[in-house]
């Protein structure tokens, strides 16, 4: 059963105080709190095992090798990738996205397009601009509507024989809408384009199936997902993986090296190059254990009710918006009042020990669309409460009150 007050004992960090006033952690979407679990898993690494993995004879090594691979098995199952070598550790969903931008760099011609969303983190937007600028391809936007929906029939239009590559998030990072990726990756397929899908903020609250999708590229950050920062995965058909050349060059990366040439190694070797966030590595495949634990199912029903009572309890406020409407979303709420600056308002709820993140949230083309500087995003856990969401709604009223 689904308890979300034990849940919260495994977050040593929701007991603390900010201000004089117990924490309300209302920042998510920009990095998941840690659970006692995947604490205790880095812990135990630094403490026992720490050496550098593959190669080594010794026993440190291979203990450490032994749960790097281990953890990289059991992200495979979590996205039912087909192989482990599919799964390639990266330092977050930016490295991923960077990866594959490179790789492509000696693919595209002048000729040929690419296509990115309106809904894009600037992570899913910058690395493209950068590839076109490198290769001559054109840059392609899916427009969206004000409900904060992507417009179909219009990406529909702009697919043709010259696209050769569709990036779009699973989730939008700045207004919680879910994006119909089964349909995007379809469709781009029918024209022969590969797809990348930004899972950044889908992973949290679901269980994507890469299989299932039949998607090109999937990448995630493990921050997101009650891991720890800096590291993250990227998702690739072993076709493709074995197309792209090496993102970095150096050790672990080689099969044979000789001044005169370098040969690489297999996946997913190929594109890890140097020491890896080996910790990391296995305190994710932690973190993957204890989302599962809890049940995905679970967490996506629970996140619901917190999403639809919190719409509820803003909404009567007078003078607050939302932006970000689209029926299909996730527990996200992005908000203003009106004439009142989102920084004000969340430098006010941070008094009141409520952390929320304001501004364009690395999605300025969003927030030049509603022509707006940025906005208060509340973003919800499974770890979240309603109690803590009636505290973000008196904690609005003073804001009102006070800078009104």
């Amino acid at each position: 059963m689904f308890n979300v007050d034990k849940i919260r004992q495994d977050f040593p960090i929701l007991s603390r105080q900010v201000n004089g006033k117990p924490l309300v952690y209302f920042d998510n979407a920009a990095t998941s709190q840690t659970p006692q679990q995947v604490i205790d898993t880095i812990v135990d690494y630094y403490s026992n095992y720490n050496a550098n993995i593959h190669r080594g004879v010794h026993t440190l090594s291979q203990e450490a090798t032994d749960a790097y691979e281990q953890a990289r098995i059991k992200i495979q199952k979590h996205f039912n990738a087909k192989f482990s070598h599919e799964i390639i550790f990266t330092s977050g969903t930016t490295h991923g996205i960077n990866l594959i931008a490179n790789g492509f760099s000696s693919i595209l011609q002048p000729e040929d397009e690419i296509i990115v969303s309106a809904l894009e983190h600037h992570s899913n937007i910058v690395p493209w601009q950068m590839l076109c600028e490198r290769t001559g391809a054109q840059l392609k936007v899916i427009p969206m509507n004000t409900d904060g929906e992507l417009i179909m029939s219009e990406f529909e239009s702009l697919l043709s024989d010259k696209t050769k590559l569709v990036f779009v998030n699973h989730i939008s990072n700045a207004l919680g809408t879910i994006n119909p990726i089964e349909q995007i990756i379809a469709k781009a397929h029918a024209f022969g384009a590969a797809v990348l899908i930004d899972g950044a903020q889908s992973c949290p609250h679901i269980k994507p199936d890469v299989q299932a999708l039949n998607v090109d590229f999937y990448v995630t950050s493990a921050h997101k997902m009650c891991g720890p920062t800096g590291q993250g995965m990227l998702y690739g058909k072993e076709e493709w993986l074995k197309k792209l050349p090496p993102y970095q060059g150096g050790g672990e990366m080689i099969a044979e090296v000789t001044f005169e040439k370098t040969t690489y190694a297999d996946l997913p070797h190929k594109f890890e190059a140097g020491t890896p966030n080996i910790c990391g590595g296995i305190a994710f495949g932690a973190a993957i254990d204890y989302m599962n634990a809890i049940g995905f199912d679970n967490i996506s029903a629970y996140e619901h009710q917190l999403l639809t009572y919190a719409t509820q309890q803003l909404s009567v406020i007078e003078g607050l918006k939302i932006y970000g409407t689209s029926p299909q979303k996730t527990s996200v709420i992005s908000f203003n009042l009106e004439g009142i600056h989102p920084y004000d308002v969340g430098t006010i709820l941070d008094k009141l020990g409520i952390a929320v993140r304001t501004g364009h949230h690395c999605a300025q083309p969003i927030m030049n669309f509603y022509n707006i500087p940025g906005t208060v995003r509340a973003s919800f856990a499974f770890y979240n409460t309603k109690a803590e969401i009636d505290s973000l709604v008196e904690g609005v009223k003073k804001a009102k009150m006070m800078l009104s």
